[in-house]
């Protein structure tokens, strides 16, 4: 699993909830994750390079709640689940793991 995050809080955050995650700062070194977690506050043009270097990956993004456009973006560039920053925080395991948690 692998996650393009730069913000040291929230990696110390998705660490705690989401054991064995490593972080990179692009997207070459997603490829044949598993699991790749964005953030689109800095990370927003990755997803589509994403998608092609890790075709089988889950891919969960994650954003502010006000950006719709980045949210909306990243689901048609391929990401699997977009959702506002503080519903992933609210539960980074289960957001990666594809169990919704309540809004």
């Amino acid at each position: 699993m692998t996650a393009l995050v730069g913000d040291l809080m929230d990696r110390s955050r998705i660490s705690a909830a989401v054991p064995g995650v490593s972080f990179a700062s692009g997207a070459e070194a997603c490829a044949g994750a598993d699991v790749v977690i964005v953030d689109l506050g800095g990370h927003a043009a990755a997803v589509a390079s994403v998608r092609r270097l890790a075709p089988g990956a889950r891919i969960v993004a994650f954003g502010r709640h006000d950006d719709t456009d980045a949210l909306q973006r990243a689901r048609r560039d391929g990401a699997d689940a977009a959702v506002a920053r503080s519903r992933f925080f609210r539960d980074p395991g289960a957001v990666v793991a594809g169990d919704s948690p309540a809004p």
